[in-house]
């Protein structure tokens, strides 16, 4: 965590062992294999090559299933906050935000919610868009 205010242009994280290790050292496996692969073909090339992309699949797979979870969880919580925090005919509506409209709208400030959720369900805004509005920031210092 900085010591710098979370807002859109600083909220984007890279997860050091993961971007700056792991990636890099995958990628230059594979593309080692694939090399060895042209310069001596055979089985045991071939089966280098896919064994690395199988190691690639299983990084992005490790990366994304963590995702999958924390928009989940953030999509319970987010409801939650919503019912308690809209008035009544937009509490009605919370079932229509998607999950990424729903991750989107986790940064805006409790003041500022029920106008954003308003204007998303209206415009159909996404994501970026949704955090592009936000005014009041609501850091999470706790996403993957």
């Amino acid at each position: 965590m900085s010591d710098k205010p979370q807002s859109f242009t600083n909220h984007g994280r890279i997860h050091t062992p993961f971007h700056l290790v792991l990636l890099p050292i995958f990628f230059i496996n594979f593309v080692g294999c694939v090399v060895w692969l042209v310069r001596a073909p055979g089985f045991f090339t071939t089966w280098s090559v896919v064994m690395a992309i199988a190691l690639l699949v299983l990084l992005m797979l490790v990366r994304t299933n963590p995702m999958k979870v924390q928009d989940r969880v953030i999509r319970l919580e987010e409801r939650l906050r919503l019912s308690a925090l809209l008035p009544q005919p937009l509490q009605a509506r919370i079932p229509e935000l998607t999950v990424d409209q729903l991750v989107g709208l986790r940064f805006a400030s409790d003041a500022e919610l029920p106008a954003l959720v308003d204007r998303t369900l209206r415009e159909n805004l996404n994501r970026k868009q949704i955090k592009q509005a936000i005014v009041s920031w609501r850091a999470d210092d706790w996403r993957v």
